[in-house]
């Protein structure tokens, strides 16, 4: 374990011995923090805070500190994030609150840029990257592989999907289905994300099926049902228009069109 002397760590945090905690961090009594993480200098991980192996997270940031909800009474709620994470300086993380199952959740493989802010009782799954200044309202769930450029602001209880790409300085109210692009200060969809698909190596074929679902769902002029039911009777099964298709079907806030 290498802690430098200036870091204030409670006696009861749990610290596997490579990780290492840079000078003045602060960790709290309830944090456990994984083998191999590297926490930089003046980093404040305190609450229920789960971090797993591999993690790097830089100055300045803050981890696990109560959520910005003024019903929040100090409960013990719990944010957890798993391996190989790279967050970056001045990000900010929050626990849970009380409303839902208590947890905060980050996966693995994520990219929090500099200033970005992932509010309570947020899912995010891995591979995702959020660019710097990008604000989560909180209760959001965000799919494997999406982008968030830099500015996006999104709004409470939004949905995004896998593999969707949101421009910068955009403002998100409803859901971002999987496999799109976004942009605007009121988002509207744009197609689909062909580059980040191609350079993820889905093949021609699954590309084709997205883009004949995309054009039965938004260009159409079917009303939801009836363009889900053709998209899934005309197109040959799969996976992905599959889940494009329940995405869509089980959004609670409404689609982005």
């Amino acid at each position: 374990m290498n802690i430098h002397p200036t870091a204030i760590v409670h006696p009861a945090a749990r610290i596997a011995d490579s990780a290492i905690i840079g000078p003045y961090s602060i960790i709290g009594e309830h944090v456990s923090i994984g083998r191999g993480t590297k926490v930089e200098s003046h980093v404040l991980i305190d609450g229920w805070t789960t971090i797993g192996e591999r993690n790097h997270i830089h100055s300045f940031s803050s981890i696990g500190t109560p959520p910005q909800d003024i019903s929040y009474k100090n409960e013990e709620t719990y944010l957890i994030i798993g391996n190989e994470n790279v967050i970056r300086e001045y990000a900010t993380v929050h626990r849970a609150t009380t409303k839902e199952d208590r947890k905060t959740e980050i996966g693995n493989k994520n990219f929090l840029m500099a200033y970005s802010h992932v509010a309570h009782d947020c899912k995010l799954g891995n591979s995702i990257i959020m660019a710097n200044s990008v604000a989560l309202g909180g209760h959001i769930v965000i799919g494997d592989h999406a982008i968030l450029g830099g500015i996006v602001a999104v709004h409470q209880f939004v949905k995004i999907g896998e593999y969707a790409i949101i421009g910068g300085l955009s403002g998100v109210g409803q859901d971002i289905p999987p496999y799109v692009m976004a942009q605007g200060s009121k988002a509207k969809l744009y197609g689909l994300n062909l580059v980040g698909l191609k350079r993820k190596g889905f093949s021609d074929a699954v590309i084709a099926n997205l883009k004949k679902a995309y054009k039965i769902i938004f260009r159409s002029g079917l009303t939801v049902d009836e363009a889900l039911r053709k998209t899934l009777d005309d197109l040959p099964d799969s996976a992905e228009v599959r889940l494009l298709a329940d995405f869509i079907r089980t959004s609670k806030r409404g689609i982005t069109r």
